[in-house]
């Protein structure tokens, strides 16, 4: 007899659902200033999914058609035990996921590069908005910038692609523009600039007077270089354009200035079973109830699709007239940027 085939995920606007992004953890060794309060309140040890569990419930979107599985935080490197979890992850791998990937700070690649490759991840997102040390050191407020460039060393030396997100952020790395882009040039490094989004209260941090609209970020490449535009996607929210000049491909991903949600192809997992539709709304759907409710796979199943049928067309941020519009009571780390 044939195997039953399980029908693949799709939203009710006929969006396919193939990319699930992971928390494993809400904890960080970084306090970015457009991420995390400085005296941030982490999640209960307890109240978090072990890692099987976590294992459990990926295996059940890899098994309803999700192909692309990014590992974030917090900063996923940060948890106990994280590359047993790797491994196992690694097994799907050309049997229904195509893609094992991760978003690092960076701060812990030194460790864990080589292991990583061994474990089938081929690349790496890293986040770093500047090259300034003690900018760096601002930004992050508890990070070291050399730590970093010596984990993105390891990573690159380890075989493993790394792109750069670079947070833009208005008054902090905008003369660092250019800067940037011929480090990434001359490390063979991929970049992709993004807006800053309005989650969390960030303790008084001025929203509005951070955020640097990509299209004026655009306007100064324009100024220099010819942008080619690129009809390739990567799997996630990034448009891209080539540098005619330098042959660099430079990725844009503006959730503010351009809404990307036509294309929406993801969901986001956290670390306590909670599943967010949309990173900009705050609907979500339990799924740690039907993971422990049942060694039969079937509940969780059949909570992944009524969470999947209530995926809204997309999210509000807003920063027009002078407001902050659907801004976000919690904070990015807790739902993996």
């Amino acid at each position: 007899m044939e195997p039953a085939v399980i029908a693949p995920l799709v939203d009710p606007y006929a969006r396919p659902i193939t990319y699930l992004r992971v928390s494993v953890t809400d904890r960080c060794d970084f306090r970015c200033v457009y991420c995390m309060a400085e005296h941030m309140q982490f999640l209960p040890k307890a109240e978090l999914l072990t890692l099987e569990e976590l294992d459990r419930l990926c295996t059940a979107f890899v098994g309803l058609g999700v192909s692309k599985l990014r590992i974030t935080g917090g900063e996923p490197l940060v948890r106990r035990g994280i590359m047993g979890f790797f491994r196992q992850m690694s097994r799907h791998l050309g049997q229904g996921l195509d893609e094992l990937t991760l978003t690092t700070n960076g701060s812990q690649l030194g460790r864990f590069a080589d292991e990583l490759a061994e474990c089938g991840v081929r690349r790496v997102n890293v986040s770093l908005d500047t090259l300034d040390e003690d900018k760096f050191a601002r930004v992050t407020r508890w990070g070291r910038l050399p730590q970093v460039l010596r984990g993105i060393e390891a990573a690159k030396a380890a075989g493993l692609r790394v792109k750069i997100n670079t947070v833009a952020l208005k008054g902090f790395n905008e003369d660092e523009l250019f800067d940037l882009l011929a480090w990434c040039a001359a490390e063979d490094h991929d970049l992709t600039f993004i807006e800053v989004m309005p989650m969390g209260d960030l303790e008084g941090e001025d929203r509005l007077g951070q955020y640097w609209p990509l299209s004026d970020l655009r306007a100064r490449l324009a100024e220099r270089f010819t942008l080619l535009d690129l009809a390739e996607r990567s799997g996630g929210p990034a448009r891209y354009v080539r540098l005619q000049q330098t042959g660099q491909k430079i990725g844009f991903i503006t959730p503010l200035t351009h809404n990307f949600c036509e294309s929406c192809n993801r969901v986001r997992l956290t670390c306590t079973g909670e599943l967010y539709m949309c990173l900009g709304q705050e609907d979500r759907a339990d799924l740690r109830r039907p993971l422990r409710a049942s060694e039969d796979d079937g509940l969780l199943r059949d909570a992944i699709r009524e969470a999947i049928a209530l995926k809204p067309k997309g999210h509000d941020f807003d920063y027009s007239r002078q407001g902050i519009g659907g801004q976000m009571t919690r904070h990015m780390s807790h739902t993996g940027g």
